[in-house]
């Protein structure tokens, strides 16, 4: 079997029919939160039960990053190059300081705490934008404990640090990225099925917010990880692999996966090849077009 799906002949521009999906490393737990760190030439992921941080690269394989990482899960990387993650332990948010300390920069919404961000994004004039669903209290995938708040929303930190909610009506939000002119915001929700898109308002709030598509198909896996190509199209995790969108929400196909993917992020020099993490492994394959540097954004 292919490890391409096409379903449309826009696939094409996004991933050859004959492209082929590597494993580059094994061994780990569950992995999530990938970024590419183009300096360094290195992949750095999360591996959350393994309550491990690690980086990869084609020349130094597998190191470790940072452990213990208080069950880090997604990572994004700010206008200074500073790493953001998702801690599910601590259900904060913390950034990594040039010096190696963590900052924490989300903790709590009005006096409680929140349930357990997920999924991070650099949003526009410096901005940050995460998800806060409750897989972080669940057994393995972090610390069980009741959860304080009673829904489960999406937040935004400005550059000054005040903490804003901008949606609560999800059953499990968790993957989210923009569109390339940042007026518009897409997040899925693991729990339904279905990615969702919002129109980004000039105050920063949120407008809209209709099902935009459904990743649809055979096969182990959900809406989570999900990111946008230097086209507009939007990937997306989901039953099978990783299922690509036209900007219009065609659907176009799917990367197949051995493993259930939780999360990628395109890499190298060329932003070309996306790496993918999926379960106990991290994947690699080549794309037709190139990634958004998100470390620019």
């Amino acid at each position: 079997m292919s490890d391409v799906d096409v379903r449309d002949a826009g696939m094409t521009g996004a991933v050859s029919s004959d492209a082929v999906l590597e494993q580059a490393a094994t061994g780990f737990a569950f992995t999530e939160g990938p970024i590419w760190l183009a300096g360094e030439g290195c992949i750095v992921f999360s591996d959350m039960p393994g309550d491990h941080m690690r980086r990869w690269s084609a020349a130094g394989g597998v190191e470790t990053f940072r452990k213990p990482c208080n069950m880090a899960n997604g990572n994004a990387i700010d206008g200074q190059g500073r790493i953001l993650t998702c801690e599910h332990a601590t259900s904060q948010v913390v950034r990594a300081e040039a010096d190696g300390s963590l900052t924490p920069l989300a903790s709590c919404w009005q006096g409680k705490e929140l349930n357990s961000p997920n999924d991070i994004v650099v949003g526009p004039g410096g901005s940050i934008w995460f998800t806060d669903p409750t897989f972080g209290r669940m057994e393995y995938y972090g610390r069980p404990r009741e959860t304080e708040l009673d829904f489960q929303g999406v937040y935004r930190i400005d550059p000054d640090g005040s903490l804003h909610l901008v949606a609560d009506d999800f059953g499990q939000p968790n993957g989210l990225c923009f569109s390339l002119d940042r007026k518009r915001l897409f997040v899925n929700d693991t729990e339904k099925g279905h990615i969702r898109r919002f129109d980004v308002l000039a105050d920063g709030r949120l407008g809209g917010g209709d099902v935009w598509a459904t990743p649809a198909g055979e096969g182990p896996g959900a809406p989570d990880g999900m990111k946008i190509d230097g086209a507009g199209r939007v990937y997306c995790t989901g039953p099978g692999g990783v299922h690509v969108f036209a900007p219009d929400a065609t659907p176009l196909g799917v990367i197949r996966m051995p493993e259930v993917c939780a999360n990628f992020t395109w890499g190298d020099a060329d932003l070309k090849t996306l790496y993918l993490t999926a379960s106990t492994s991290l994947y690699k394959i080549r794309t037709e077009t190139p990634g958004v540097d998100l470390s620019k954004v």
